[in-house]
């Protein structure tokens, strides 16, 4: 074998080495980021459940402005209206506070469920305002 082959042969086992040794820590990697990925606690609403809360929230908040009453009624209106609201949805203010407390410690998925909560409520404004056009 010439010294040109060799050395070629040289190559190609370390070219193969890095490559076996890269896909063993790429597998390493991928696994313990797989482990480490958090879930939800249990009780913490999900996306889909605190927009549609957070949906209804807004929704009674505009309400109780919409009453042309002092900002001391309001709140005592708003916070019984609040109550009954999460009643409802069968969420308790523990369940909200530890949902709340979750999403701010993760604001990527915080700005996504208000992204979908402006947009829904954009489009049920929309719907409102075809409705009135319409009669």
């Amino acid at each position: 074998m010439t010294n040109f082959a060799a050395y070629m042969s040289y190559r190609r086992q370390q070219f193969q080495t890095i490559i076996t040794r890269f896909g063993l820590i790429s597998l390493i990697i991928g696994v313990f980021s797989g482990c480490l990925q958090e879930k939800r606690p249990p009780g913490v609403l999900s996306p889909q459940e605190l927009t549609k809360v957070m949906m209804e929230l807004y929704l009674a908040e505009a309400r109780a402005n919409g009453l042309n009453i002092v900002r001391d009624s309001i709140v005592k209106y708003f916070k019984p209206a609040e109550q009954k609201l999460l009643a409802r949805e069968g969420v308790s203010d523990s369940i909200m506070r530890i949902t709340y407390q979750y999403y701010i410690e993760r604001p990527e998925e915080f700005e996504k469920i208000y992204d979908s909560v402006i947009d829904s409520l954009s489009l049920r404004e929309q719907k409102e305002k075809s409705k009135t056009s319409s009669n």
